[in-house]
Parts: structure tokens; sequence; C-alpha cells
């Protein structure tokens, strides 16, 4: 059996196993089948997609699997699909999105109703029924679109509720929709609240998402921020579950920044009665020693917004999220949304009288180096002599003054030598040492 679920869903390049059509609608079946055991009836689903040009094809062809019990949001949010899974009482939510990715490549990813994604034991299930699954019958074209605007409607209308004291009179925003599924609902959720837009990368053709624009190239949104001599400019990926920003300087207010400003906005309001907020173990130590500093506590998870979420819900906290801008306010929503995440940034800076250049000081980021090796095999660090020395010599070196992480990746044969500390020229010697150590022994 291969395994086709990853740490966000299934994802890979379209056309593509296990992306191709015949897959796609094995899956689509595998699903529905899963679905049904639980639920003792078909189950009922909506499903959304980004820009991509293979989204329609792969939306199509899960349709077909699955049965005619689904309707389609059309192009849409993640976050929009999650919430409107939610509010119509659907059975679980389909995205077909590969999030920040280029083009070539699509995924899936399924929500249930809470707001969570599919757990490990419903995913084992999924795998264990595409193997037994037929070959797919004739396609099926023509998905109940019908609800298509009501559901978009609705969801911005959330939106728009969930902040309904902010007014951005006044406010001139530059917002980078990545030529995404923001393209269509960013400027206008903004105007609502009466700010002044600059949409940018917002004609989206099927090819050009994530291409050189969004939260992965913040290069152009710095350039017309200080251009348009915005307020601020947030740039989000494909499927607009992440915002990252770019103060009025141009400066960029990555997701660790984000959390310090959210962070502090909950305390001075009440809002973080649990004294903690969540990242990754990837989130920088200079976020962690900012919130220790006002009396916040940081708590790491492995790298993933399922893992983030997790602890949320776990230890009870208001705020997590990770340095790509993906931010969880579990009150409001379980899922990433960049869209919110803006809002909230926005109304905390309306009610601090605060610019974004402001908010965002107090912390001090460390240098940090990420060093990917390509591996043979993923045996245990701890197992290879060499690299365990090495590894312990690296930490003796850093001291308290910096960290390192050593991790495999989730979907790639590759080794992760992650270092922070002060001086970066240190940091980028150790890292590549023993990265080569690594390499020698496993590549």
């Amino acid at each position: 059996m291969r395994k086709l679920f990853g740490t966000d869903g299934i994802r890979g390049v379209a056309g593509e196993y296990p992306l191709d059509l015949k897959t796609v609608a094995k899956i689509g079946a595998a699903f529905a089948e899963v679905f049904a055991a639980r639920l003792a009836r078909p189950p009922r689903f909506i499903s959304g997609r980004d820009t991509r040009e293979s989204g329609p094809a792969i939306e199509s062809a899960f349709h077909s699997g699955a049965g005619s019990t689904g309707e389609s949001a059309g192009v849409i949010t993640t976050p929009g699909v999650a919430y409107l899974t939610s509010r119509f009482s659907f059975d679980a939510g389909i995205v077909i999105s590969a999030s920040h990715n280029p083009f070539e490549d699509n995924g899936i990813k399924i929500f249930l109703p809470s707001g969570e994604k599919l757990d490990e034991k419903a995913e084992f299930d999924i795998e264990v029924r595409v193997e037994q699954v037929s070959e797919p019958g004739p396609f099926v074209t023509d998905i109940d679109s019908s609800r298509c605007n009501k559901f978009t409607s609705e969801y911005l209308d959330h939106l728009a509720e969930s902040f309904s004291e902010l007014d951005l009179t006044g406010i001139r925003i530059v917002a980078d929709c990545a030529n995404g599924a923001a393209s269509q609902f960013a400027p206008e959720l903004f105007r609502r609240f009466n700010a002044t837009v600059v949409a940018i990368n917002a004609s989206p053709n099927g090819r050009n998402i994530n291409k050189d624009c969004g939260s992965l190239h913040l290069e152009k949104l710095q350039s017309a921020v200080l251009h348009e001599k915005a307020a601020l400019g947030v740039a989000f990926d494909g499927d607009a579950d992440r915002a990252l920003f770019v103060d009025e300087k141009g400066r960029v207010v990555d997701g660790d920044a984000t959390l310090w400003i959210l962070a502090n906005y909950l305390k001075e309001t009440g809002g973080l009665a649990s004294g903690r907020v969540v990242a990754t173990v990837m989130t920088n130590i200079g976020l962690e020693r900012a919130l220790d500093s006002v009396g916040i506590e940081l708590v790491r998870t492995s790298v993933g917004d399922k893992y983030v979420l997790d602890e949320l819900l776990r230890c009870g906290s208001e705020l997590g999220g990770e340095q790509s801008g993906h931010i969880i306010l579990p009150k409001i929503s379980k899922v990433g949304d960049g869209m919110m995440t803006a809002l909230f940034l926005l109304e905390g800076l309306q009610n601090r009288g605060e610019r974004l250049s402001e908010a965002h000081t107090g912390v001090i980021t460390f240098p940090q180096i990420l060093v990917n090796v390509p591996v043979k095999s993923k045996r245990p660090f701890n197992e290879v002599p060499e690299i365990a020395a090495t590894a312990a010599d690296v930490e003796h070196k850093l001291g308290s003054e910096g960290r390192m992480l050593l991790r495999y990746s989730g979907t790639e044969n590759l080794a992760r030598v992650m270092i922070e500390g002060k001086n970066k020229v240190e940091i980028d010697a150790l890292a590549n040492s023993l990265a080569d150590v690594i390499r020698k022994e496993l590549g």
C-alpha cells in the first residue's frame, strides 16, 4: 500500500500519481466509502479549489469517484471551504489546492465540520480503500455549483461580521493576492471596511499562481507599499490560509513578528487567559525571549499547522502559528485564515493606535540558517556516532546563546539542519560542518 497523505493532505504534481485523474477518482470513491461507513449514509460534502489550471479536472474526478452527494463552491480559499463545511452542515470539506506551491502541483485536503483536518485513522482507511477500489467509470463533469454565489457571500459576510467594529477609513493597504484564491476576495473584503485597497497579482490565469509573488516573494509588495505610501502590505499564498506583512517602511513582518503583535494585543484585552502562544520548532528564539519578557510562555510543536492546532486544543491557548504566516485563532476558527489574520492585525493596530512598524519592535530576530542534506536513509541521528558527536559539539558551542534543530523532512529524503545564534558567520560554519558529516554518513 502506497502512502498518500502527508502532513497537509495529499500533494504532488498534477497529472502524476497520486494526482492523475484515475487515482483521484479512486480517492473520491474511497472517501465516500469510509465516510458512509462512519455515518451509516452517503456523506454530503462541499469542495472548493484555488486558481490552478488543473483544479477543475481534479475536482471533477473527485466528485465522479465520490458520487453525487457533493456541491462545489468553485474558486475559494481553503479556510473558506472549512467555514462553509460547518456553516451548511456538510460532513466534510474538500480543498483542491497545493497552497504555496507552483501551478504544476496540486493537492487534496479534507476538513471535518469542526474545522480540524482528517484524522490519521480516516486517512489510513482511505489509503487502504484506494488500493481496493475498482477502475473508475466515465467522469462526471456536471458538478452541482448552483450555490456558488451564496457560498462565497456567506464566507465574506462571516469575516466581515467577525470584525464588525473595524473601520479602515483613511487606511491604504496593498494586497498581494498571489494570483490565487484571494484575488476575488481580499480586495472586496478590505473595501467593506472602507479601506483604500491597491491589489497586485490579482489576475489569475491558471499558471501564474504564486509565480514570483505572494507570501514567498515579498519584493514586489515591499516596493508597492513604499510607492503607494501605504499603511501596510499583506501577501497571501495561493489558497490564502497564510498571510505575511510589510510595514509602512517596507520591512517584512513574518509569522513570528505577527504572533508577537497579536499576543500583546490579546494580553492587553484579556484574550490570552492561558498565558501561552503555540508555535513550531522552527520559530525563532527571538520570539520566545520576547514573549518571555512579558510573561507569555511559548509552547513548541512539530512543523505543520495540524500539530499547532492539536496543541492549541490540548493546552487551551488562544493563539498559535508558524513563521510562514499561518496563524490560528481557535476561538474564531480552527483553520489558518490569511484574511482573518490581516483583519485581526488591523484591529489590534487601530485599537492600540500604532503603526505596524511600531508594533513589531521588541522582537530581536536571531540569525537563522537552514541546510537541507539529501540522504539515502533516515536512520535516527543518535544511532550514527559521528553525527551524534558533531551535533553534541555544536550544541555545546551554542550554549544558551543559540539553538539547533536536527530533523528529517516528512515528505522528502532530506535531513534538515537548522541553527540559530547571535553570530551569523559562526552559525553558518557550525551548520555546514554538521551538514558535511550527515552527507558523508547518510548521503
